[in-house]
């Protein structure tokens, strides 16, 4: 896909999310304690204004592009803000988690920011999927499904720009740069399932499935990065709820 195929993309979700109701948040939604405050984490870290990614995204078909993305991460934030609201649990301001993967993307230019950018969306890819997976409430269910189908876009939006970002370095340079970040990856996913270790157990993951079931999806990015046609996606079949209790 080119730029502009992109653009396209994100202007036509733009227009289908528009004609799509909200979910329904006057129904409430019941969230066990640890789920909660996992989301209210999630929600800051898709609070950003993106701005400086903006600022570095150039022009063109890609910016009009990347300002479309930053939108969708805003309608994340919004839509988990109302889902915390539905379950009369109030957002939070900051957390640590967010305040170093700001720090880091904004250390140097476009590369590194999308380098960094890609590890949180292939943890949200995770993580994602168990609230969607684990929870017997309808309305949070839903709401982690249509952010689930975002991140599911943005992955290969990213890894498009990374994919020219690398095109001209030498391989073994390439090579030395992503067992680096792959390293990285495996750090922030550690983190990741130790800080939210008792919303993912109580959403039926356990801590070492999480970390490599990102690792897997990481390496997938990977090979798109690298140009590799990624291979076909079972289609996803909804789960029947099961009664767990408070999620």
């Amino acid at each position: 896909m080119t730029d502009d195929d992109w653009l396209h993309d994100f202007e036509t979700e733009a227009e289908r999310r528009n004609r799509r109701e909200d979910p329904p948040w006057e129904r409430g939604a019941r969230l066990h304690p640890d789920v909660a405050k996992s989301i209210q984490r999630f929600q800051v870290g898709e609070a950003g204004d993106g701005a400086n990614l903006i600022a570095k995204a150039g022009g063109g078909d890609y910016l009009a592009a990347v300002k479309l993305f930053v939108a969708e991460e805003q309608n994340h934030a919004r839509m988990l803000a109302e889902l915390l609201a539905a379950a009369g649990v109030a957002t939070i301001g900051s957390h640590w988690t967010d305040t170093v993967f700001v720090r880091m993307r904004r250390a140097l230019g476009l590369r590194l920011e999308l380098m960094v950018l890609l590890i949180a969306e292939v943890v949200a890819l995770r993580y994602y999927r168990a609230l969607r997976d684990g929870t017997a409430d309808p309305l949070v269910s839903q709401v982690a499904a249509r952010i689930l189908a975002d991140e599911e876009r943005h992955v290969p939006f990213h890894c498009h720009r990374l994919r020219i970002g690398f095109a001209r370095f030498p391989k073994p340079v390439r090579a030395a740069v992503f067992g680096a970040w792959r390293v990285l990856l495996i750090g922030v996913a550690v983190t990741v399932a130790a800080d939210h270790g008792p919303a993912l157990h109580r959403l039926g993951v356990g801590r070492l499935v999480f970390v490599a079931d990102v690792l897997t999806a990481f390496e997938s990015a990977l090979g798109r990065v690298r140009g590799e046609e990624p291979k076909p996606k079972p289609r996803y079949r909804p789960k029947r709820a099961r009664p767990r209790g408070l999620v």
